[in-house]
C-alpha cells in the first residue's frame, strides 16, 4: 500500500482546515458586534426568571431595553414584575439614573361565579383545557362568559401564585406570591384574569368581580351575584372612576380612590375589595318565596250545616204517543230500514210498553234529561 497518496490526503485537509479557520476568523472580527457592557451588568441583577412580564423576551432583551431606554434620557414605563422596585432602584443605579416609583400591580380573577352562585347545568368530559373548552361548548353553566374552571392559568404560573379551589371551583389569586408578569391572564381564553394596578403595600383595590354582558334579565340567570349595569355604582363614585360599558361596569384603578361606595352601594355583591389579607366581599341575603298568609280565624259561630246534594230521582213517563224510528232504534235495537218487516208482524212500541220508569241512560239517550 502506498503511504504517500495517504499522507498527501491528510495534508491537503489539514490545509484546508487551517485556511477555512483564518477566514472564518477574519469574518467574525471584521463584522463583530461590539455589546454594551452594561447589558451584562443589568442580567446579573435581573432575577433570571424569563417570564416575560416585562414585555420583552427574557431577561436579556429586558436588560437591553434598560440601556436602550438609559441613552434615551429615562427608565419610565420599564418594569421588572419579578424582582419588583430593588431590582429597578439597582438597574437604575448601574446606568446611572433615577427610578421612578411604579404602583404594585396584581393578578385579579374578575369572576365569582362559584359552584353555589353559578349552578351546573351540563357536564363537560373533554380535554381539562380552558382553551379546548372554550373552543368546543360555552362550559359547564349558563354563563357563556364566566371562568371555565380547567386550570389553564394555574399551570401558566411559575411562580406557584395562583390555584384552583375545589369548593368554589374557581381560580385565587395569592397576592403575597404574584409577581404579576401575566402569563396567567394569556393563559385564560376569556380574559377573565386582569393584570390590575392596585395600591400600597397591601395591594388594595375594588374589583367588578363579572364580565357578563348579557342584559339583566339573561345575567341574573346564568349567575346569582352577576352585575346587571344597574349603574348604581356609577352613580354614587365621587372620581369618576366607575362606568357601565357593554352591560358590566368597571373601575378604573387608575381614577379609584378606595372610597368604597361603589361597594357599599352594589345590591348584587358584584364589586369585591382586595387586599394583601384577602378578597372581601358584600353579603347578600337571597330571596326567599313569601310566607303562605296565615289561616283566617275560623268564625266564632258555628257554620251552618252544608245542604246535601240534589239527588236525581227517576220521572215516571207515560206514553200515549208513537216514538219516532230514532227513539225506536235506540230502545229496541237497529231497524233494517232496507227489508222491513211485512205489515202485521211488525212489533209495535205499544207491544214492548211497560209501565215502569226508564233509567238515567235511556233518558239521555232520548233527550228527556
Amino acid at each position: 500500500m502506498d503511504f504517500s497518496v495517504i499522507l498527501i490526503a491528510v495534508a491537503s485537509l489539514a490545509a484546508l482546515g487551517l485556511l477555512l479557520a483564518v477566514l472564518l476568523f477574519v469574518v467574525s472580527k471584521k463584522f463583530a458586534v461590539k455589546e454594551d457592557p452594561r447589558i451584562g451588568q443589568v442580567a446579573e441583577v435581573l432575577p433570571g426568571a424569563n417570564c416575560g412580564g416585562c414585555g420583552f423576551p427574557g431577561c436579556g432583551g429586558m436588560a437591553a431595553a434598560c440601556v436602550k431606554a438609559a441613552d434615551a434620557g429615562s427608565l419610565e414605563g420599564l418594569n421588572c414584575p419579578v424582582g419588583g422596585a430593588a431590582c429597578m432602584g439597582q438597574i437604575a443605579g448601574i446606568l446611572g439614573m433615577e427610578v421612578a416609583a411604579s404602583a404594585p400591580k396584581l393578578a385579579v380573577v374578575r369572576c365569582n361565579g362559584t359552584c353555589e352562585n353559578r349552578p351546573k347545568v351540563v357536564t363537560y368530559d373533554g380535554v381539562k383545557s380552558c382553551k379546548v373548552a372554550n373552543s368546543t361548548c360555552m362550559g359547564e353553566t349558563q354563563c357563556a362568559y364566566g371562568c371555565l374552571g380547567c386550570g389553564d392559568c394555574v399551570a401558566a404560573c411559575q411562580f406557584g401564585a395562583i390555584k384552583m379551589n375545589p369548593a368554589t371551583g374557581l381560580p385565587e389569586v395569592d397576592a403575597t406570591k404574584c409577581t404579576a408578569c401575566g402569563a396567567c391572564a394569556k393563559a385564560c381564553p376569556r380574559s377573565i384574569i386582569e393584570i390590575r394596578a392596585v395600591s400600597g403595600e397591601n395591594k388594595d383595590a375594588f374589583v367588578v368581580e363579572c364580565v357578563n354582558k348579557d342584559k339583566g334579565a339573561l345575567a341574573m340567570k346564568a349567575c346569582g351575584v352577576s352585575c346587571i349595569a344597574c349603574k348604581k355604582c356609577e352613580n354614587v363614585c365621587g372620581s369618576d372612576a366607575v362606568h357601565v360599558e357593554g352591560n358590566v361596569a368597571y373601575i378604573n384603578p387608575e381614577a379609584c380612590t378606595l372610597c368604597g361606595q361603589c361597594f357599599d352601594a352594589c345590591s348584587r355583591g358584584s364589586i369585591a375589595s382586595l387586599s394583601i389579607k384577602g378578597i372581601q366581599r358584600k353579603k347578600i341575603e337571597k330571596k326567599t318565596p313569601a310566607a303562605a298568609k296565615p289561616a283566617a280565624k275560623a268564625a266564632t259561630t258555628a257554620a251552618a250545616p252544608a245542604k246535601p246534594a240534589k239527588e236525581w230521582k227517576p220521572i215516571e213517563i207515560n206514553y200515549n204517543a208513537p216514538l219516532m224510528p230514532s227513539q225506536q232504534i235506540l230502545l229496541a235495537g237497529p231497524k233494517d230500514i232496507s227489508n222491513p218487516v211485512p205489515a202485521g208482524k211488525e212489533e209495535t212500541f205499544e207491544s214492548k210498553r211497560t209501565d215502569a220508569p226508564l233509567p238515567p241512560s235511556q233518558m239521555i239517550l232520548l233527550g228527556l234529561k
